[in-house]
């Protein structure tokens, strides 16, 4: 689709500003309020979701022009789909398809940010978002006991992502996860160098065409290794491969399945046994691409009758995401199972949970703004009483990380990964 499909859309959008706060129905503390972190960081009612959607009806019928502030606050967003949920509590608009249409646009009319323009140019060259060399992707399963399924056949692909492959940092959360699977006996392989970006992250940035051709050049590699289940333990490509691959026409006809998900499969056959226990009291951060925006794309091809003033009818009836059916529950599931773990929730948690503050290429363009979202996170996490924060991201643990080096936070940051793997560990050593 594109900007214009969505017109109808954006006129019945009646600034009831929904899209900036939490449903007053499930919040608990009026500090934490805020759903979207564009409007509480700027305070100017065009960085909502609403905001946007009139801006960008304006921007479509001629009635404004692109400046540098306008096109600065189209991209000071996570595009986290906030306020989509919120939105979705009182009107049934489209405020996340909406920003990513008008960033297409952007894009379409050569107005775009140099630094997205630069990750983009690399990506075309090097197949990653991390400015790094594609022949390095697979350093970091280096001397690790898994197949290479370049030359190799295996029942499972593990998909790192471009954040596990380039961040050093977060290697050993990778290999955990390889090990993890390798302990419960499973057929296990990767891509290395081979493996590709899953051009979600592009797409978000408005580059539409990135994604068509990382989705087809992805599932042809798939296909090509005849796999049975695609596991990974980024929650952008989880997000990318069951959702925007679906949402473009491409849904592949394999199992894709969070690495969570999977694990916690492997514990109910009795594959995989948490046995030591790992003392410690934690928070837990849903990533926006596996909570709420993990949630299965709904298609619909119909019409849209106007019923009376801005109420609408259609037909057939249509379902709309809310953001409702995303992962939850595994993850919780899971730190809950680690024995001597004790899990204390976020007032902001599940469909409606604050963003990172890493997404929709604001870490790159608007680092200040990414680290400022994060701190909100880190500030309430703290406000629990927990001594660590976990999650089942990348860029998630990368920008708590990187904003803790810069505040006064005294959190630590793990992914539930690194918390299942200790409470696996033996006595025999373990390899990093």
């Amino acid at each position: 689709m594109a900007l214009q499909d969505y017109e109808t859309l954006m006129v019945r959008c009646n600034r009831c500003s929904y899209c900036k706060v939490v449903p007053h129905a499930v919040l608990d503390d009026i500090e934490y309020d805020n759903i979207c972190p564009s409007i509480a960081r700027y305070h100017f009612h065009g960085y909502s979701g609403g905001g946007k959607m009139i801006s960008a009806l304006a921007l479509l019928r001629g009635r404004i022009d692109y400046t540098e502030e306008y096109v600065e606050m189209i991209y000071k967003c996570m595009v986290d789909g906030g306020c989509d949920v919120s939105c979705k509590v009182n009107r049934d608009l489209e405020p996340l398809q909406v920003l990513l249409e008008l960033r297409a646009k952007c894009v379409e009319d050569g107005e775009m940010l140099p630094e997205h323009l630069m990750i983009i140019d690399h990506l075309r060259k090097e197949d990653n978002m991390m400015l790094a060399r594609k022949a390095d992707r697979g350093d970091w399963a280096d001397d690790l006991d898994v197949k290479d399924l370049t030359t190799e056949s295996a029942e499972v692909l593990f998909h790192a992502g471009c954040h596990y492959s380039f961040n050093e940092a977060l290697w050993p959360v990778a290999r955990k996860s390889v090990e993890l699977l390798r302990k419960a006996g499973v057929d296990v392989g990767i891509m290395g160098k081979q493996e590709t970006c899953c051009g979600g992250r592009a797409y978000e940035m408005g580059f539409k065409a990135e994604l068509v051709k990382f989705c087809e050049h992805t599932i042809d590699m798939w296909k090509s290794a005849g796999v049975k289940t695609i596991v990974t333990a980024c929650s952008d490509c989880y997000h990318s491969f069951n959702v925007k691959y679906d949402m473009i026409g491409h849904k592949p006809d394999i199992e894709i399945i969070h690495i969570t998900q999977y694990l916690e499969r492997l514990i109910q056959q009795g594959r995989l046994k948490l046995t030591k226990e790992v003392p410690m009291v934690i928070t837990y951060h849903d990533p926006c691409h596996l909570g709420r925006l993990g949630e299965a794309w709904a298609h619909w091809n119909g019409t849209e009758t106007k019923v009376l003033g801005q109420l609408v009818g259609f037909d057939p009836p249509r379902e709309f995401r809310r953001g409702s059916q995303g992962v939850y529950e595994t993850p919780r599931n899971l730190l809950k199972s680690i024995p001597g773990v004790t899990l204390i929730e976020m007032h902001r948690i599940k469909e409606y949970a604050w963003c990172c503050g890493s997404g929709g290429g604001v870490k790159e363009s608007f680092p200040d703004f990414a680290e400022w979202t994060a701190a909100e996170r880190l500030k309430e996490a703290e406000s629990t009483g927990a001594e660590a924060i976990v999650t089942a991201c990348p860029w998630c643990a990368a920008n708590f990380n990187d904003t803790m080096e810069h505040t006064p936070f005294n959190l630590k940051v793990y992914d539930v990964l690194e918390l299942l793997y200790q409470a696996t560990e033996s006595d025999k050593k373990q390899s990093d």
